[in-house]
């Protein structure tokens, strides 16, 4: 098989919804991050880009971006998506396609626009206008009309919401939280650090080749320098308001945002096609995890597939010299690494019988995650691949490094990565 590598790439600043790039939908979001990313002399073999909030008025949205750009039309391009793990599951799928025969490079990314959200007719009213204007007679049109249902003339909202369970993601972490017995203190603290650690990740030029001006917008907005923990414990709950013991509150939880982010995929061939200075490390293992959303916690996905990956390679959590986890909630990420931690979930949950140890708190997330850089749904997965080989690649050889993303639907893509 083809060793397959992973470099990073570009992204737009990430900003809150109806924010700084609020004039932006998913197109114009993703079209200055391709354009970017071929302007490094690069062409890809084909293209992957996902979003999860859908628009009518493309089907294809990795072919639309791509053509905006100015990409070489030859270039196939085609679109995915999987919740939160949108731009991950498309690296994956990339990585399964690199074969060292022609197809040697992928570019691969998503995008999220939460401030151009297309608003719908509701089913039945779309099914009704579709018969009236197909009625040929003053008669069948009056029979049409005599059949509309006053009540199905509204709009359809989308809403971040399960089908399946008709709670948002949010309110199924508070049950989580509860089950788990996860702490506000404790959830404070992992959205203090995770502002603390963008900040200085910031100002420690650490983004500085990964993020790309749009419009007037030069950097993330959404990182508080002035968090502290006593302002964070000040905040109300933001999904269980009436128990008394709510947990989740907006600074413990990622904020809705726009946003775009790519990365590059490929053989060892189609990595020579980059600029030499371009971090890379290789793709050693990935995993694609699903759960029952009606039995376990909505976003517990990681807490099974990464203690998988691990104990198939050989590995425990001390192997890993970075953790690069997508942080939905403060409590989503506790709640993995509770269960990371517990004996019996691992054997009777997981199937991994090896005990793992403890898990290395001060490795994860160096450069701030979710909480405080923000979650645009779609691009999330190329955001955290960026960092985690920026990270990784300047580390010495052999070191790895995980990367994980919970998704709705009770689903997750996990990433072993190592520098080479």
């Amino acid at each position: 098989m083809t060793d397959v590598w992973i470099a990073s790439g570009v992204r737009t600043p990430f900003a809150k919804v109806e924010g700084a790039l609020a004039d932006y939908d998913a197109i114009g979001l993703s079209v200055p991050v391709v354009k970017a990313m071929l302007a490094k002399g690069a062409r890809p073999d084909f293209a992957v880009w996902g979003t999860v909030i859908p628009n009518l008025t493309w089907s294809n949205l990795a072919r639309e971006v791509l053509l905006d750009a100015g990409a070489d039309p030859t270039i196939p391009a085609f679109s995915t998506i999987m919740a939160c793990s949108t731009s991950m599951i498309g690296a994956i799928e990339a990585a399964g396609m690199i074969d060292g025969r022609g197809r040697d490079l992928a570019l691969v990314g998503g995008v999220e626009s939460m401030s151009r959200v297309q608003i719908g007719l509701s089913v039945a009213l779309s099914d009704w206008i579709r018969k009236f204007q197909g009625a040929r007679t003053g008669q069948q049109r009056l029979a049409a009309l005599g059949a509309l249902n006053l009540k199905d003339v509204r709009l359809f909202i989308p809403k971040v919401a399960n089908r399946v369970t008709g709670l948002s993601m949010g309110e199924h972490t508070e049950i989580t939280a509860k089950e788990w017995g996860l702490t506000r203190v404790d959830q404070d603290a992992i959205a203090y650090a995770s502002h603390r650690d963008a900040v200085k990740g910031w100002e420690s030029g650490f983004f500085d080749d990964l993020v790309i001006p749009v419009g007037e917008t030069q950097r993330d907005t959404i990182p508080r320098k002035d968090s502290t923990p006593e302002k964070l414990a000040k905040l109300g709950p933001a999904f269980d308001k009436t128990s008394g013991k709510g947990t989740l509150t907006a600074g413990n939880s990622s904020p809705l945002t726009d946003g775009a982010a790519a990365i590059w995929v490929g053989s060892e061939n189609g990595m020579n096609r980059l600029p030499g200075e371009t971090p890379k490390v290789k793709i050693v293992d990935y995993e694609v995890t699903s759960i029952d959303l009606r039995h376990e916690g909505l976003l517990m996905a990681p807490a099974y597939g990464v203690p998988r990956m691990l104990a198939r390679n050989g590995m425990t959590y001390a192997d890993v010299g970075v953790w690069e986890i997508h942080e939905a909630f403060a409590a989503q990420v506790l709640s993995h690494i509770a269960a990371w931690e517990s004996a019996q979930f691992l054997s009777e949950k997981a199937g991994v019988a090896a005990p793992m140890g403890s898990f290395p708190h001060e490795r994860m997330n160096p450069n701030g995650g979710s909480l405080a850089l923000g979650h645009p749904f779609g691009a999330t997965g190329a955001r955290i691949l960026s960092q985690a080989v920026k990270e990784l690649a300047a580390r010495p050889k052999g070191e790895r490094a995980i990367v994980s993303i919970c998704a709705d639907g009770g689903q997750g893509t996990m990433m072993l990565l190592e520098s080479a």
